[in-house]
């Protein structure tokens, strides 16, 4: 559905040359759902915009199923759907009246705009809205009614730009089921996300971006097995004895941390021949791999804390 092959993306400001997007290679296969990971401003929405032929790229190629980017941008924009990062919805409108103004602008007829509209309100949790006005909405109601809007014309491929930025726990978790029902129905969706969170429930696969250029890619599963073992803490007044043992352990006062491969399956033994040479714990902690250590060990900084940052 997607083949980019040196896709790049050059600005010019006052202070210079800005190379947003340096570059990158990546294919998504036909149903899958694909995340685009990395913190703020590292080039994920520009590569989108490109994508989504907003965005003229200054160097590169790209296939979008089946059209090519630069020479068919319009047989690529009738193939997709795009929702940005702001509402795509007129505030002063109502629901249903939106949703059929916006599909007849797809060539539907005002019979087939009004039964689309009424099957995406359903599908979409949006029933009995369609004469609420659009700026009455919750924050996870106006979502869900962009993406709905996305879906008017049936794309094969369907391109979300941080999704459920701002939204509260309960109404992500609420949109993050309807991203995955559209998987389940056989859309192709490819998504951009700084959340952790979100790229480990929602994605088949993940591209790692940082500073405009792939820095990794795979499963979370497969990303998370880069990193080298769990995670062990340990709490003890013997810290800087215990962290003799290990490379690359880290102590804090007295808590000594440091990883070692199968951390669960290790532990039994590993608490045996510390016990053995005297050492006392008062605690201690396995902690799986996540994306953040990921992140961390291919670019040397917490994703975690770019993001909380911006």
């Amino acid at each position: 559905m997607i083949e980019a092959r040196g896709l790049a993306r050059r600005f010019t400001t006052k202070a210079g040359p800005v190379d947003a997007v340096r570059g990158v290679d990546f294919d998504v296969a036909e149903g899958e759902l694909v995340g685009f990971l990395g913190p703020n401003g590292a080039g994920k929405s520009t590569t989108l915009r490109m994508l989504t032929t907003l965005l003229r790229p200054t160097a590169g190629e790209a296939v979008i199923a089946g059209h090519d980017l630069l020479t068919d941008p319009a047989g690529v924009r009738r193939t997709i759907g795009y929702v940005g990062q702001k509402g795509g919805g007129g505030l002063d409108q109502r629901v249903g009246d939106e949703l059929e103004f916006q599909a007849r602008f797809y060539g539907l007829s005002a019979a087939d705009a009004r039964r689309k509209a009424r099957d995406l309100l359903e599908r979409f949790d949006l029933a009995g809205l369609e004469k609420r006005g659009i700026v009455t909405l919750s924050g996870g109601q106006q979502r869900r009614l962009d993406i709905a809007m996305g879906m008017l014309h049936d794309p094969r491929l369907l391109f979300l730009d941080e999704p459920s930025t701002a939204l509260d726990p309960q109404s992500r978790r609420n949109l993050w089921e309807h991203i995955r029902q559209l998987r389940a129905d056989g859309v192709t969706v490819f998504l951009t996300t700084h959340y952790l969170d979100e790229a480990d429930f929602l994605c088949d696969r993940l591209l790692v971006i940082d500073h405009g250029a792939i820095v990794g890619e795979g499963s979370p599963d497969e990303l998370k097995h880069r990193v080298s073992g769990d995670l062990v803490v340990l709490g003890t007044p013997q810290a800087q004895l215990v962290a003799t043992k290990f490379e690359n352990a880290v102590v804090d006062g007295e808590v000594v941390s440091f990883r070692i491969p199968n951390g669960d399956r290790a532990l039994p033994s590993l608490l045996k021949d510390l016990d053995h040479i005297g050492v006392e714990l008062h605690s201690v902690q396995v902690h799986r791999p996540t994306l953040d250590d990921v992140f961390l060990t291919m670019t040397g900084r917490s994703l975690r804390e770019d993001s909380n940052a911006a």
